[in-house]
């Protein structure tokens, strides 16, 4: 299961740097009024990340030096600093998920106080990540218009999609051939 959280982690990654990959430095930290940055989102994610993931096993989340509404205050101006910020969130978790076992899952963990298991600690990270790059890639796509290419099957493409999948699919079982 373990594993199988990190395949995920790791495809909301991807997602969210797909995403922000066809934009200009520009877009990243333009915001409509009363919203929030892609640059301010992806400091968001790193810092929850990194204070989520720190010491995952030993602590309580929420740590005491993180500064959680800075985090939604612009800060980063340029790609490197908002990559360089996502990216510190991300080495974190992923390092902290390369550490844990199965059994680990069933451990205790505290998130502001409440305790729950590291399982689902772990999904309510990973449901916290994936609304914020769906956020992402909804204001990347807004931004783009018809410049935006998909990440997952394009519209109207549903039906080739599903057919490519079956044909892959009996090539690569042995008994239909």
């Amino acid at each position: 299961m373990v594993g199988a959280i990190r395949t995920e982690f790791l495809r909301y990654k991807a997602l969210g740097e797909g995403a922000m990959a066809q934009l200009a430095d520009s877009d990243l930290t333009a915001a409509a009024p009363g919203s929030n940055s892609i640059a301010v989102i992806c400091q968001h994610i790193g810092g929850n990340l990194r204070s989520r993931f720190t010491d995952f096993l030993e602590s309580d989340g929420e740590k005491p030096w993180r500064k959680r509404d800075e985090e939604f205050e612009p800060q980063l101006t340029t790609r490197a600093q908002i990559l360089d910020a996502w990216n510190a969130g991300w080495t974190v978790l992923l390092r902290t998920l390369d550490a844990l076992s199965e059994a680990d899952l069933e451990r205790r963990v505290t998130i502001r106080r409440q305790e729950l298991t590291a399982g689902e600690a772990l999904l309510r990270a990973l449901a916290h990540v994936s609304y914020h790059v769906g956020q992402i890639v909804y204001a990347a796509r807004a931004t783009r218009g018809e410049a935006w290419t998909s990440m997952s099957i394009p519209k109207g493409q549903s039906a080739q999609y599903n057919d490519a999948v079956a044909r892959s699919a009996r090539r690569s079982d042995p008994a239909a051939s």
